[in-house]
């Protein structure tokens, strides 16, 4: 593998400028963004990853690691066979993974997509299945892959505007990410398996190439 290539965290607390981030599991859950980085950074689109989400029910904790935004409606998903998606999990808050889910996609021979998921908790075998479906394993575990709409709202233009004129002008009904996709990875595993005895996780995610 190379070196990271790119890096998103879920921010909570202090330690979100470390890149850390930590999920109570008594608090709503909170997200932060990454999208449209300066060309230097996002010439590896697949590679891009532009938001992780978290939360939890009494039963499962869910996490979306989203990537390859800014996707006009109507293009196709931008997989990449090459690209080895990781989301780390910190279960004893040590700041030390202590399990990781590793995301790879692959095409058949047809050239359809599909998606394969390990290192999921309480499963031995990796989870294989078609993309833009929902992959159920059992054992509380579910995965979906595939495009969704952008839930990032940002308004650039009022962003800029703020910047040129030195006051507020910030359109809450103007959103930039408006009609474009994300690709989207979606774990569900049972909250049991997950978080033991913590009573927080952190969650983090990295891109790399083989």
């Amino acid at each position: 593998m190379t070196p990271i290539q790119r890096r998103a965290a879920l921010l909570a607390g202090a330690v979100a400028a470390a890149g850390l981030s930590l999920l109570s599991l008594l608090s709503l859950p909170s997200h932060a963004a990454d999208h449209a980085d300066c060309p230097a950074t996002t010439d590896d689109h697949p590679a891009d990853i532009t938001d992780v989400y978290a939360w939890h029910d009494q039963d499962s904790v869910t996490v979306v690691l989203a990537f390859a935004g800014l996707t006009e409606v109507g293009m196709p998903a931008d997989y990449d066979a090459s690209v080895l998606y990781t989301i780390h999990v910190d279960n004893d808050a040590d700041a030390q993974a202590d399990f990781e889910v590793l995301v790879r996609f692959g095409q058949s021979s047809a050239g359809e997509w599909g998606v394969q998921v390990e290192g999921l908790p309480g499963i031995a075998e990796p989870i294989v299945g078609p993309v833009e479906t929902v992959i159920d394993a059992g054992l509380g575990l579910r995965v979906f892959a595939g495009l969704r709409d952008d839930p990032f709202f940002f308004d650039f233009d009022g962003f800029r505007q703020s910047l040129d004129e030195g006051a507020l002008h910030f359109d809450s009904d103007r959103d930039s990410f408006a009609a474009t996709n994300v690709a989207a990875v979606v774990v569900e595993m049972s909250r049991d398996a997950v978080t033991g005895d913590a009573g927080r996780l952190a969650i983090w995610a990295t891109t790399g190439r083989k």
